[in-house]
């Protein structure tokens, strides 16, 4: 017997478009009423052949919102790559892989999803392509080289998605970016994830994208999550990592990710807490892919109290119920505050983001209140 509550859930989604055999595997995940991105997004992606422009930051849903229509929209019976989703990150092209696949769980169709990314052997991946596949995630880079070993066949293609469009350009993927929208022109549908809209992606829009596509943005204002509480510390460069040690061992057993702008901050930090004993693990870019997909399952398994990261390493970490994050240094692009604040407070529960800085950055402290209209508290340590 299927409880009220159940029954409510399947009937939003159900108003959305979504089948039944998804909307169970949501059910399983926790998703439980489309969030604003969904909602608006779904029901035109599902019932138009259309292309469309997301404005949307990390943490509002994107993936269920374009992966959702994708999956319902592939033809099993075709032994082909019908969709092909760019994201910057190998761990952000791991997790909507496996999102994509936790959905199909209790589908009525076996879709196939393969990932490629730098950091793997390309040999590895290239086997893999020669099985069936349905839908690829890819980092640009890697996708292109395969593109030109003739490794991989994008031909016929139904769906692109750039997700987290704007993170791909500030990454150096432009050129890449490029190669691919022309390699792919045709039939397809293009649609487009971005937490802002430079002038590169409104190019990208104008170039490869049909000039009636819709456009959703989600409200801003409403992206930083209320249940998160935002504090200052001021401190000096001699006495912050001591000042940072003192405030994870007031936490207690509660978890927490600080980031650093810097890889050599990252590790210099890590070690230091490693040295004071604290249970922790180190995540930026020039890790081995083992070394990283190491850390972030002891970090996701409770064997790591704290991670140290980068804000490019961290963009698609999802871990339940991390109490605090701390700003080592405060990031240098607006929205890097958005998504490393938003790594705690997930679910309903409320967090703490705390940044040290230095006398003199206490203006850009300002800045960020008035740009995402949230109230700083400056605590002591």
């Amino acid at each position: 017997m299927q409880s009220i509550l159940e029954i409510a859930i399947m009937s939003t989604f159900t108003a959305l478009g979504i089948r039944k055999d998804y909307i169970q595997g949501l059910h399983e995940l926790g998703i439980k009423v489309p969030s604003e991105i969904q909602e608006n997004a779904i029901p035109i992606l599902l019932k138009s052949k259309t292309d469309l422009v997301g404005l949307a930051q990390t943490g509002t849903g994107k993936t269920a919102a374009f992966g959702l229509p994708i999956l319902q929209k592939i033809d099993v019976t075709k032994d082909e790559i019908q969709a092909l989703i760019l994201s910057p990150t190998r761990e952000l092209v791991q997790q909507i892989k496996k999102q994509l696949f936790k959905y199909t769980k209790y589908a009525n169709d076996k879709i196939f999803l393969e990932a490629v990314y730098g950091g793997e052997k390309i040999d590895i991946q290239i086997k893999k392509l020669k099985r069936t596949t349905h839908i690829v995630v890819a980092t640009p880079g890697r996708l292109v080289d395969l593109i030109e070993r003739g490794d991989i066949d994008v031909s016929n293609i139904h769906t692109l998605v750039l997700d987290e469009a704007d993170e791909m350009l500030s990454m150096g993927f432009k050129q890449d970016l490029n190669r691919i929208l022309k390699f792919t022109t045709g039939a397809r549908n293009t649609w487009l994830f971005s937490a802002t809209m430079p002038e590169e992606i409104q190019r990208i829009i104008k170039t490869y994208m049909d000039a009636n596509a819709p456009r959703i943005a989600v409200n801003k204002n409403a992206l930083i999550n209320e249940n998160i509480k935002h504090q200052f510390v001021k401190t000096t460069i001699k006495q912050k990592t001591n000042d940072i040690i003192s405030y994870i061992e007031k936490r207690g057993t509660e978890r927490g990710i600080i980031f650093c702008r810097t890889k050599l901050g990252v590790q210099s930090l890590c070690h230091q807490l490693k040295e004071e004993g604290f249970s922790v693990g180190a995540l930026e870019g020039d890790m081995q892919q083992r070394d990283r997909e190491k850390a972030m399952r002891a970090f996701k398994n409770e064997r790591l109290q704290y991670l140290v990261s980068t804000d490019v390493s961290a963009r698609g970490i999802d871990v339940k119920g991390l109490e605090f994050i701390i700003h080592h240094q405060l990031p240098e692009q607006l929205e890097y505050y958005t998504h490393r604040s938003g790594r705690t407070a997930r679910a309903g529960k409320t967090g703490n983001s705390i940044a040290f800085i230095l006398p003199s950055e206490l203006e850009r402290i300002h800045e960020i209140q008035k740009e995402l209209h949230i109230k700083f508290k400056e605590v002591e340590i």
